[in-house]
């Protein structure tokens, strides 16, 4: 299994204010679109999409809901109906899509991961916000225990910057990059490399992981 670090180890983010429809139309229409790329990248399996959801004449108080999803149905002409009738008179504040990915151990074989990255999409009034967020360290020069791991960081950043640079592609928009964290940041379209001091990167397993 692999460790999950708590907060993300890297992330991209993209801005989309030309909006040719509704909000939420257009919210799952790029959701569909991103999440076609990642399945291509076996990168992102979608089984499920959770959404935050809000009452404003309930001062704001609302939930989270997740729904059993795949791609192809995100961009279908009923499914925004289907979505506003779980909560008709809320609005819908945040997207995140969930599903499972593929990565690459240093002798090449395969194994499936939940949650190998996420998705998270915030449409508001005049634009949509959009990240895309690893937290796992196979997409990094070293683990995170700081152990060197060339053969697994060639396995699966190539993987990881072709479906960003696709996904920019596909939005018309360079993606940028997300906040730094304790366990790592994003620089291009891969993770910044770390520190060597000694042959080894900094351990970061002093933290808590999931």
């Amino acid at each position: 299994m692999l460790m999950r670090a708590p907060r993300e180890s890297g992330s991209w983010t993209w801005i989309l204010d030309d909006m040719p429809g509704p909000v939420l139309e257009f919210a799952l229409t790029t959701a569909a679109r991103m999440s076609a790329v990642l399945a291509k990248h076996e990168l992102l399996e979608l089984h499920s999409l959770e959404w935050a959801w809000s009452h404003a004449d309930r001062g704001g108080l609302g939930g989270d809901s997740r729904l059993s999803v795949s791609a192809s149905s995100l961009a279908g002409p009923a499914f925004p109906d289907r979505l506003r009738a779980c909560h008709p008179q809320a609005q819908i504040g945040s997207i995140t899509l969930l599903g499972t990915g593929s990565w690459f151990d240093a002798g090449g074989e395969r194994h499936k991961e939940y949650r190998l990255m996420e998705v998270l999409l915030v449409p508001d009034e005049t634009e949509i916000w959009v990240e895309l967020s690893v937290h796992h360290d196979v997409w990094g020069q070293c683990d995170f225990r700081g152990r060197p791991q060339p053969l697994i960081h060639a396995h699966n950043a190539p993987r990881l910057a072709a479906a960003l640079r696709e996904i920019d592609q596909v939005l018309g928009v360079a993606a940028e990059p997300g906040e730094v964290t304790f366990y790592g940041r994003a620089e291009g379209y891969g993770l910044a490399a770390p520190d060597i001091i000694d042959g080894l990167g900094p351990d970061l397993t002093n933290a808590t992981f999931g």
